[in-house]
Parts: structure tokens; C-alpha cells; sequence
């Protein structure tokens, strides 16, 4: 099996070098690509076409290059496009939730990009049209639907919307009786808000100039929004400010946090003039997390050593730190993911042996049981409740072979009811699958759980393709789920795996602890031992892989290109961090800060500076023979600047060896999250799927 050839005729840009030099720490450095960012980068995040004219003539000039190269691909992405839309139910729906005397919906209509919302009379009735999303989209490039959310009494819509990509989102009250949307309109929010307990107002986040929540305002309907109470404000740059509610809407929670401490503040709802409460202190390290459950607080937490968290409780009247009593004990290796309360029940999610499971705790007698599933990797997720006084909880199930499937459980009985099978209309048998669990030795020792799926009866000789997903930050850890889209590329005889490498918490807190600063290398080992594992069983060869990594798996992406480019034959970087040296030094964008718990800090530490010089991707290209690389990057992307990936392949392509191509395409009407709509989005996925197929030579495979 060989590679697709590139086309040879069109020409990659060559950008000009414009050196610029910079010392820390008594080391100098040259980046000759910093041109690229561009000066007014925060007003072009709000306005894309205020970008300098070099800076778009370029990116325009890598768009066609990128082109060129994927022309003989294009009859295959309408063919990927139309299998990946055939397998998604046009006129999908959520199950409706409850609460009180309506039933709240989420769905799409046939032919439609985004989200329409609807309730339903509990007791029976007519549907009505909360929002639709297609209709607020006309006319905009870009549109995303932020968080919606209805009032206490049920007149109102607190709804949040993007149409740019910059993740700067504009806040609305609709009056669900008219349907029309009030005058009370705020800009440059976090995208959602939580209502009072008497439905007159509501809290949200707004953003700074360096794009960071910061600040917690309260609107009062009405009122003119230059005048919002602030009701907190956060001092320290390397912190985020969040709000939410409680289900029984009787608590405000004004959460600050970064990737490792974390402090909480509460007010009561019904009083949205009070002073926030301090629940305890912030301590570099300590994280904890409030669920309501009446005259107690239910608290979620790492504190007194409980690396993999315990729950504790503390009365609601004072559930200050000197007040936690344990209920949950620490258990090492089993990782409480969430809790959820209920006026009977406590709810659980955990992780244990890297698989999840979900545990029901009487709330009267302590006793306690497991809702489990056999199969060798899946995934579980907790479906949320409006209501609090139930004995229902919902929550979805699914495998790389199953697709997801919502079930009611009735806590008290022990009986689930399956509500909901994910349709895929153009059909599937999971039982014409295969979905295994493997686990790769890493050089340290260590066992790397790969999730992996492949069409029963493909040969295991080492002559299947394979594409390889990764990631391993901020203790994401990535779900054995259901994806109809990888179809098109199992159907074709590929494997599908996911290597849940350091970094991720798919082995509980160590497994991100090994994963990060000083250790952040593990991440990537990891990814490569799970590579050669693969081929060392037989699933593939090194030159059938294709690695895929988006964000900080993108910075993955580039770490592996660099250690191991013979382990891969391809790599696919999705708005890649890869420029992590220069963006860490830079303490005016958006998410440096904020990111220094995760990565170290280069400007204060002369060790940490280190440490990321020796694995960021930009600052580690070398003479070396890569293989064919897509990069995709999002013009008003705030996470990762669009940049980053354009000077990554810029000095790829000057510094390689060999005559594989690299290639960029950015899309310059969105940002960090791609196309908005669910159909634009798999423009972008059959480009990256041909771009696999091209590169392992079975682009005419079926």
C-alpha cells in the first residue's frame, strides 16, 4: 500500500523571514515567522476583516496551495460527506426533560445546521418554538448558540450567541409569549447567565480585553445593561471566573479557578443583591466543587490529600472548610468524576480501571449499587435533571460499536427504560464490529490503554491502515464513544484508535499529574509506544498511521512529528498549540496565565523555560524527514491564534528533509471550534478523512 502522490506543479508559499530576536533567562532565540501575528490580533478577533493585508494574502495563498494539492480529492469528500450525512437522523431530537409543567427539548429540523429548542406541555399539548437557530442564523458566515436557559417561571429565554468564531458572545432575554427578544441585550459575555429565584434578572460573566472571564455582573430585566451590578471580580490574571445555579434554584455559585486550585463563592438566589459568601479559601492545589442537597452541601473535592477526590458535606448554613465531614472517602485509582443530588439519592460518576460507572447512594440508609456495562471499552455520561425531588435519573451509554442510548433509571426500583437509540439511517449492525482494548507498554513501564474499532474479518496482518487519535491535557480524558463518522473510514478497513496517553485522567489523577509540566514528555512517549504497540500486534504498520490531535492534541501532534516522524504515515493537526515557548512568554493573550499551572511558567521559572524548549513543536523542527502534515487552523480562534499553526508549517517547510508536502488550511470565518453548522462541520471532517486516505493509498477503497 502506497501513498496517494501530491500534485508536483503547484508551488508552496515561501513567506518572507523577517528575524526576530528575544532573550530569557541569558538564552537568545530567533523566531523568523513572528510577523505573522498580527498587531491588532484582539480588534481582528471582533472584526475579521481588520486583519493587516499581508497577513490575509498569505493565509489565502496557503488555502490555495492546500487546494491544489487535495484537488484530486474532491469528488471524494462529496462522496465522505454524503456517507457521514447519511448516518446522522436529519430531524434528531433530545429527549425532553422535565420540569414542572413543561418538557424542554433540543433538535434539529430536516436540512438544518443548527439548533432549534421547544417545550412541550408536561401533562400533554401542543409543541412551541423557543429558539430556532437556522432562522437566527440567516445571513451570518459564522453563527454559534451559546447557552440557553428559561426562567424560574418559565416566561422568559436567557439565550447567548456567537456569529463570528471569536468566543465573544452576545446575551438576549426573550419573552416567550410574544417571542420576541427584549431590549436588554449584553455584548462580550462567557455565552450564559443563571436566573434569580423570582425570574426578574440574572448573572453572567464578562470578558476582558485579554478575552478572560473575569468579572460576574447581575442584569435586572429592564434595566440599562451599562449599569449591570458587578458582583465579583477576579484580581488574579491566571484565574477564570464562572457562574451557575443550583437545580432547586435556590443558590448562586461564583466559581474562580484554573487548572488546579479552585475557590467558590455562594448567594442565595432569591436575594441577588447579597454579598457573595466565601466557602473556603483559595490553596494552590485544592479543588472542590458544590452540589446542593437541601440543608447540606454535597462538596466534590482533592482536599487532605484525596488525590482522586471524595465527597464530603457540609450544612448549607455554613459549609465553610472547618465544617466538612467526610461521606465518600478517598479511594485510591477510583476517580469521582461528578456528583449529582437528589432529595433521596447522591449520584456518582466514577473511573476505575479506565472504565466508567455510575453509583446510586440512599441518601436515608448509606447503601450504595453500580449501574455497569460488559463490554471491553465505553463510555457513560450523567444526562442531568431539572428536577430535584425524583427518583429518575438519566444518563446515556454508549461504545465504539453501540451507538448512544438514553435510559430513565429509577433509583428506588433498580429498573432502567431505554428512552432513545441513536437512529443511524443509512444503517448499522454493531455486531459487523469489532471494539477492543488494548494496553501499550510505555518506555517507563507504564500500561496505555488504547480503545480501538475495526470491521470484523479485516486481516490483522499488519496491511490495515489505521488512524490514531490522541490528546492527554488538562485531565481531559477522551470517551470510548460512538462516532458515526469514523465509519467512512472503518468501512474502508481502517482501525480506529484512541491512545488515552498522560496528560488525560483516564487511570485516575496520576495518569494527568505524569502528564504534565516536567512530565508533559510522557504525554508524548506514550502516543508513540501506543504507535508501535499497534504495529507490534499486528493492527497496522508505521506507515499506514495517521495521527490526529486537535488543540493541545495538536501540540501532540507536533511533539511526535518531531521525536518519532518514521512512526506515522501522516499527521493530521487540528488549531494545533504548537508555538507553546512563545505563546507561554506572552502574558498579554488571552489564556497565558491561566495555562501556567498546566505548562509552567517560562517567564518566572529558568527550569520551566527548559522544560517546553525541549518538546515545543515550532522551537524543535529540524532537518528531518516528516510525513505528509495537515494542519487546520480558525482565524478568530482565541485558544489557539491562528499563528501558531501558520508559522509551524512555514518553518517545517524550510527546515525539513524529504519532499512530503505540508499543508494548511484556515478557515477565515471561524474560530477555535471550527464551521458552526453540523453539516459545514463535515466539510472539514471528509477533508481530513480524504487527506488519511490519500496519504495510506486508499483513496479507492470501499
Amino acid at each position: 500500500m502506497t501513498s496517494r502522490p501530491f500534485a508536483t506543479d503547484a508551488k508552496a508559499p515561501s513567506p518572507r523571514a523577517h528575524p526576530v530576536k528575544d532573550t530569557r533567562h541569558g538564552i537568545e532565540r530567533t523566531d523568523e515567522y513572528a510577523w505573522m501575528r498580527a498587531e491588532n490580533w484582539q480588534e481582528v478577533l471582533r472584526d475579521p476583516s481588520l486583519l493587516a493585508d499581508d497577513i490575509r494574502a498569505h493565509l489565502e495563498a496557503e488555502n490555495a496551495y492546500q487546494a491544489a494539492l487535495m484537488a484530486d480529492t474532491e469528488a471524494l469528500q462529496k462522496t465522505l460527506v454524503a456517507e457521514m450525512r447519511g448516518r446522522i437522523k436529519e430531524d434528531e431530537t433530545s429527549v425532553p426533560a422535565r420540569d414542572g409543567p413543561y418538557a424542554y427539548a433540543a433538535g434539529f429540523r430536516t436540512g438544518g445546521e443548527y439548533p432549534r429548542f421547544f417545550r412541550l406541555p408536561s401533562a400533554g399539548g401542543t409543541e412551541e418554538t423557543l429558539l430556532d437557530g437556522d432562522r437566527e442564523a440567516e445571513g451570518k458566515s459564522y453563527f454559534r448558540v451559546g447557552g440557553v436557559d428559561h426562567s424560574p417561571d418559565h416566561r422568559r429565554l436567557l439565550w447567548g450567541h456567537d456569529d463570528k468564531g471569536s468566543e465573544l458572545y452576545t446575551i438576549s432575554v426573550r419573552d416567550l409569549a410574544t417571542g420576541k427578544d427584549l431590549a436588554d441585550t449584553v455584548a462580550e459575555t462567557g455565552g450564559g447567565g443563571v436566573w434569580d429565584a423570582t425570574s426578574d434578572g440574572f448573572f453572567y460573566t464578562r470578558l476582558d480585553e485579554n478575552h478572560r472571564p473575569s468579572k460576574v455582573f447581575f442584569h435586572r430585566v429592564g434595566a440599562n445593561p451599562d449599569e449591570d451590578r458587578l458582583v465579583y471580580e477576579e484580581a488574579d490574571p491566571g484565574f477564570f471566573v464562572g457562574v451557575s445555579g443550583s437545580r432547586t434554584q435556590e443558590w448562586v455559585y461564583i466559581s474562580a479557578h484554573d487548572h488546579e486550585t479552585s475557590e467558590c463563592h455562594i448567594l442565595p438566589a432569591s436575594d441577588p443583591e447579597a454579598a457573595p459568601r466565601l466557602v473556603a479559601p483559595r490553596e494552590t492545589g485544592l479543588q472542590y466543587d458544590l452540589e446542593e442537597g437541601g440543608d447540606v452541601f454535597f462538596i466534590l473535592t482533592n482536599a487532605d490529600g484525596a488525590k482522586d477526590f471524595k465527597i464530603v458535606t457540609a450544612p448549607a448554613s455554613d459549609p465553610s472548610r472547618e465544617n466538612w465531614q467526610d461521606l465518600v472517602p478517598h479511594e485510591p485509582d477510583r476517580l469521582i468524576l461528578a456528583i449529582m443530588a437528589f432529595a433521596g439519592y447522591l449520584v456518582r460518576l466514577e473511573r476505575q480501571d479506565s472504565l466508567p460507572r455510575i453509583v446510586i447512594r440512599d441518601r436515608h440508609d448509606g447503601s450504595e449499587h453500580t449501574i455497569a456495562f460488559d463490554e471491553e471499552a465505553y463510555s457513560l455520561g450523567l444526562q442531568g435533571s431539572y428536577e430535584y425531588a425524583t427518583d429518575t435519573l438519566r444518563f446515556s451509554y454508549s461504545s465504539m460499536t453501540t451507538p448512544e442510548q438514553v435510559f430513565d433509571y429509577d433509583m428506588r426500583t433498580r429498573t432502567r427504560m431505554l428512552l432513545k437509540t441513536q437512529e443511524v439511517p443509512s444503517g448499522h449492525n454493531p455486531d459487523d464490529y469489532v471494539t477492543r482494548r488494548l494496553m501499550a507498554p510505555a518506555p517507563d513501564g507504564e500500561l496505555v490503554p488504547v480503545s480501538l474499532v475495526y470491521r470484523k474479518g479485516i486481516a490483522l496482518d499488519g496491511s490495515a491502515p489505521c488512524l490514531l487519535y490522541g490528546y492527554g491535557a488538562y485531565g481531559m480524558a477522551m470517551p470510548a464513544s460512538f462516532s458515526t463518522n469514523c465509519l467512512s473510514l472503518v468501512d474502508r478497513g481502517f482501525v480506529y484508535a484512541i491512545a488515552h496517553i498522560r496528560g488525560g485522567k483516564e487511570k485516575g489523577y496520576a495518569w494527568y499529574e505524569d502528564g504534565k509540566r516536567e512530565k508533559k514528555v510522557n504525554t508524548f512517549t506514550d502516543f508513540i509506544a501506543a504507535a508501535r504497540h499497534l504495529v507490534a500486534e499486528g493492527y497496522t504498520s508505521h506507515d499506514r498511521i495517521v495521527a490526529e490531535g486537535g488543540s493541545a492534541g495538536g501540540m501532540l501532534m507536533g511533539a511526535v512529528a518531531n521525536m518519532a516522524p518514521e512512526a506515522f504515515g501522516g499527521i493530521v493537526a487540528a488549531v494545533p498549540f504548537v508555538d507553546v515557548l512563545n505563546t507561554m512568554l506572552d502574558d498579554t493573550l488571552p489564556l497565558t496565565p491561566p495555562e501556567w499551572p498546566e505548562w509552567g511558567n517560562p517567564i518566572a521559572a529558568r527550569e520551566d523555560y527548559d522544560t517546553i524548549a525541549a518538546y515545543s513543536p515550532y522551537d524543535n523542527v529540524g532537518a528531518k524527514d516528516y510525513p505528509p502534515i495537515l494542519a487546520l487552523a480558525g482565524l478568530t480562534d482565541p485558544r489557539v491564534t491562528y499563528w501558531e499553526p501558520a508559522k509551524w508549517v512555514a518553518r517545517l517547510r524550510d527546515r525539513k528533509g524529504g519532499d512530503h508536502p505540508v499543508l494548511l488550511k484556515t478557515n477565515l470565518d471561524a474560530g477555535h471550534a471550527g464551521a458552526s453548522g453540523r453539516f459545514s462541520r463535515l466539510e472539514e471532517k471528509a477533508l481530513t478523512y480524504a487527506f488519511v486516505l490519500k496519504v495510506t493509498g486508499t483513496m479507492d477503497s470501499h
